[in-house]
């Protein structure tokens, strides 16, 4: 493996549903923001979209993951210095995800929120939902990641990654490395328009319209779903008092866009009228969404730089996960 000039950041966005505006406050912008810092491995996580297969309709996740790949660079992650790739294009994944759930207990995987919210009632709930947090690990050990960008509802995924590497390396010998988290201090987690102690999710913003704003939404469409947006009784925004749920979501978007913190809209908003501060969301939103979708229709509309940006993002990747593959499969003894 190329030896490592910078730390290591590893992360990607399971294909499924549209991307939101919580997405790219959340990560993409934190992982184009961080380009020079770290050396990025990001990736689009269309094995993991298998985990619920009801869920899944085969052409349109083939659609979905070259959307996301196209938006991931729209939204400024530079291929030529992040190693940008397709999670099922790099087989590495699925073998090391293997041999990862063969050491980690039952016990551990039963714990985990996502598979109690999604599966644990459920007879008819797949293997895969369980093991996700093991291929999910693979992801991350399979590059010697060092750092890992996550919401802080998402730090129970890091430590089981975390506790995971270490058996492996218990057992077998010390081989993976024990990755850190990596939490934005402000906009980790957008909340839902429509239900603001809720997180923004892909899956609820196309069961209820106006629950998210998608990246690639309309200006018409951005405006109706913030100016719908849930936030309380009174008639002005008073940062005297505890701000409601919605009325401090729709804040942390503004600051999160415009680069201001709380004291900033405290100077700016503090008396002003829900309409007022929703209108001013909704210009800030609509200036940076045009910039990606900008940028998106020249991605998209180049079919053949595009197949080609896939192709070499995939070949880098494999390069490094394939040393990481088999100095684990000769941990194990897997390999002669």
């Amino acid at each position: 493996m190329n030896p490592k000039t910078k730390r290591r950041v590893v992360s990607g966005i399971q294909a499924s549903g549209r991307l939101h505006i919580g997405n790219y406050i959340g990560a993409i912008s934190l992982w184009a923001d961080n380009q020079d810092q770290f050396e990025n491995f990001l990736f689009v996580a269309d094995l993991h979209a298998l985990t619920v297969p009801e869920d899944v309709r085969p052409a349109e996740l083939r659609s979905r993951v070259e959307d996301i790949f196209a938006l991931y660079i729209a939204c400024g992650i530079d291929p030529k210095r992040t190693t940008l790739f397709v999670q099922s294009e790099v087989p590495e994944h699925a073998e090391l995800g293997w041999l990862l759930t063969c050491v980690t207990p039952v016990s551990w995987l039963e714990r985990m929120t996502q598979y109690k919210a999604k599966g644990a009632d459920k007879v008819s709930a797949g293997a895969g939902l369980l093991c996700y947090p093991a291929l999910q690990a693979a992801d991350i050990v399979l590059y010697d990641a060092d750092v890992v960008p996550v919401g802080d509802d998402q730090l129970q995924h890091i430590e089981i990654t975390r506790e995971i590497a270490r058996r492996f390396n218990a057992l077998f010998g010390d081989t993976l490395t024990i990755p850190d988290q990596m939490i934005r201090s402000s906009g980790s987690r957008i909340m839902g328009l429509d239900q603001p102690t809720a997180k923004m999710s892909k899956s609820l913003a196309e069961q209820r319209p106006g629950h998210a704003i998608g990246l690639l939404d309309s200006s018409d469409a951005v405006r109706k779903a913030i100016m719908r947006a849930v936030t309380d009784s009174r008639p002005a925004v008073d940062f005297a008092t505890d701000l409601a749920p919605g009325v401090d979501n729709l804040l942390v978007i503004y600051e999160a866009l415009t680069g201001g913190d709380r004291a900033t809209s405290a100077t700016t908003f503090d008396g002003a009228g829900y309409g007022t501060l929703k209108k001013a969301v909704v210009e800030v939103v609509n200036d940076k969404l045009a910039d990606i979708q900008a940028r998106y229709a020249e991605i998209t509309g180049d079919r053949r730089e595009l197949t080609r940006l896939l192709d070499t993002g995939s070949e880098h990747a494999r390069a490094l996960a394939g040393n990481k593959l088999a100095q684990c499969r000769r941990a194990t003894g897997l390999r002669r």
